[in-house]
């Protein structure tokens, strides 16, 4: 029996990438899991071929509203929440001075006003039981900095701060909070923008949701505050 049978996670973008690869892996454990993404229909088909535990439910991120009704629907279905992944993120590839007052805004609003509001949402679930895990992913852009990338750096090197912050205080209350740090993958998330990027250089994000796992399954007296995990190939690592 997987240490994962019978746990409800709730996984932020995840009709597509990594969040389908995580919500495919979660539903092969045995976990109920919440597709919450903008695009419902697409929620809908990855919850359908996942299961009758599963289901989908339509979430925009930034928006309080939104965020509070989606979690307070999973408590009505499931009862409680057990994991959260906070997968959910966008960038712009532009240089500062052409970049946009209202793209930062997007940005940081979706990676990292996201997460803060779907963990702030969880915790609350979550320290009633003494019992819970948040996976944040974060990038490798929270460790180093490249061009034309300000904004994303800015949202990534913030959510790895809230990680570690949230990290902290779910300790004292039986709650792990995980920022698990992921090189390229071989999703839309970077070929829709890099079409000539060379696919050896990535990984497949089932890879990065393995981790994923591993951070979930660790014994009750452990936790696991970051962890990287990178293609043999990454170019934006030493």
């Amino acid at each position: 029996m997987s240490e994962l049978e019978g746990k409800v996670a709730i996984v932020t973008g995840g009709a597509g990438g990594l969040g389908a690869a995580t919500c495919r892996m979660l539903a092969s454990e045995g976990a109920a899991c919440v597709v919450a993404d903008l695009r419902l229909d697409a929620s809908l088909s990855l919850a359908e071929e996942l299961g009758c535990q599963s289901s989908a439910v339509a979430l925009d991120v930034t928006d309080q509203v939104s965020v509070q009704g989606a979690v307070d629907r999973v408590l009505d279905r499931y009862g409680r929440i057990d994991i959260l992944v906070n997968n959910a993120g966008i960038d712009v590839t532009q240089p500062i001075d052409a970049l946009s007052v209202d793209d930062i805004d997007r940005i940081l609003a979706v990676n990292l006003r996201g997460p803060f509001l779907m963990a702030k949402a969880a915790f609350t679930s979550m320290k009633q039981r003494r019992e819970g895990a948040i996976v944040n992913i974060v990038s490798t852009a929270a460790k180093r900095a490249w061009a034309e990338a300000s904004a994303y750096h800015a949202s990534k090197w913030g959510l790895l701060g809230l990680s570690h912050a949230l990290h902290v205080e779910g300790r004292q209350c039986g709650i792990k909070v995980t920022a698990v740090i992921t090189g390229g993958m071989r999703t839309p998330f970077l070929f829709d923008r890099f079409p000539g990027i060379d696919a050896c250089t990535l990984q497949p994000p089932e890879n990065t949701a393995q981790t994923i796992r591993f951070v979930l399954t660790q014994p009750l007296e452990t936790v696991v505050p970051e962890v990287t995990v990178i293609p043999m190939m990454e170019t934006s690592w030493p």
